[in-house]
């Protein structure tokens, strides 16, 4: 159960991420899980290298959508994605 809810919340961060980057017209719902929980997780890990701590759930869905934000950022300029 615990997989299916990842997943689900995943493709949620992920689709708002892609919204904020405009990106939301090229990827689909396998990208935006994929997109949702790699870049949480990337959001998670360099909140801890920075020393931040995440306690309440509006500060974990923050980090989790800024990394997600920042991997498709960097997705974009790897060229994933098409130039507008």
């Amino acid at each position: 159960m615990h997989w299916i809810i990842t997943l689900v919340i995943g493709g949620v961060i992920g689709w708002l991420a892609s919204i904020i980057m405009k990106t939301n017209a090229e990827m689909g719902a396998v990208a935006n899980v994929l997109v949702g929980v790699i870049g949480s997780a990337l959001g998670f890990w360099i909140a801890g290298l920075v020393g931040i701590s995440a306690t309440g759930g509006i500060a974990r869905f923050g980090i989790a959508i800024a990394g997600a934000v920042l991997l498709i950022f960097i997705l974009g300029k790897a060229g994933f994605f098409k130039k507008s």
